[in-house]
């Protein structure tokens, strides 16, 4: 095993009050993020109405909305009626605030650390909102491909890098990354075309398999969704080709544990499940451990 220690000399060397106040502004962030999750895919304003609980509508007051300890205080469920309050809630509040005070203490009192928070957040809401509903929403991911295209290159030229480094590291991240998975996506929907597979929801019923002159053709595959390639193409956008490659091959092999997990919990092999959290998930573990697979040889 080698362990990139000049990388872990700098992370151990941070002071650890950025650490704490980044865990702090991500337990707050995290709480918003828990609304942005629900309410995004639901088409629901991220801002209005205030928070509320579900169970009695009762508007959920400031002191009951302290990221984590409200929970624990109030045993997990509404003050007014008693509505239970899931443990996702705190587990994403708690997540959020681990991982921004991880990005601190890996980028420190920098540009950077303030970047990539924004870029973890939008990994946590997609990853999370692809595990309940096996979406990406636009926002997330073309969102923040637009915002990784334009900072990033910025905040690269700078650092001093020239400006086709710059280009070529966030443009040439976002090519590579799409254009990976959805390179997966339409030769295996024209093989299972030509090897005549049928599969529930593709093409689907009375409907025939899409001809190149349709859209459908070039982004509608069997048992991937396109959101996973925009997503792949904003990751790539933030990270570049090797963060984006390292992202893949974890992905990869999280899905498939994942894949197994879910299988054995539905006792089905046909049960979709979402693939997002996989890729996010590997995207954080590319953003913070250097040469991560470099670290298992």
């Amino acid at each position: 095993m080698t362990i990139d220690t000049e990388a872990l000399s700098v992370l151990m060397g941070q002071p650890m009050w950025l650490g704490g106040c980044a865990l702090a502004f991500g337990l707050v962030v995290g709480s918003f993020l828990n609304v942005v999750i629900h309410r995004l895919p639901l088409g629901e304003s991220i801002v209005f109405p205030p928070s509320h609980c579900p169970g009695c509508d009762a508007h959920i007051a400031p002191y009951d909305n302290v990221p984590v300890l409200s929970y624990l205080v109030l045993r997990g469920a509404c003050r007014s009626c008693g509505h239970g309050i899931s443990v996702r809630y705190p587990a994403v509040e708690l997540l959020t605030g681990m991982v921004f005070a991880l990005v601190a203490l890996r980028f420190g009192f920098t540009p950077a650390t303030l970047l990539f928070t924004v870029f973890a957040a939008g990994l946590i809401v997609a990853g999370v909102v692809d595990l309940d509903h096996q979406i990406i929403p636009d926002e997330i991911s073309l969102g923040g491909l637009a915002v990784g295209l334009l900072v990033v290159p910025a905040w690269l030229l700078h650092g001093g890098a020239s400006l086709g480094d710059a280009l070529g590291y966030s443009f040439g991240g976002a090519l590579l990354g799409g254009g990976m998975l959805w390179s997966v996506g339409f030769f295996h929907a024209r093989l299972s075309v030509a090897l005549g597979r049928e599969f529930e929801h593709w093409p689907g019923e009375g409907e025939e398999v899409p001809k190149p002159a349709s859209l459908d053709y070039w982004m509608w595959f069997p048992g991937m969704g396109f959101g996973d390639v925009k997503l792949l193409a904003m990751i790539g956008a933030f990270l570049g080709p090797s963060g984006v490659v390292a992202t893949v091959i974890g992905a990869s092999l999280l899905g498939l544990v994942m894949g197994l997990l879910w299988a054995a919990a539905t006792r089905s092999w046909n049960s979709p499940f979402g693939f997002g959290p996989a890729i996010a998930a590997a995207a954080l573990v590319a953003l913070l451990v250097p040469d991560p697979f470099g670290m298992l040889l």
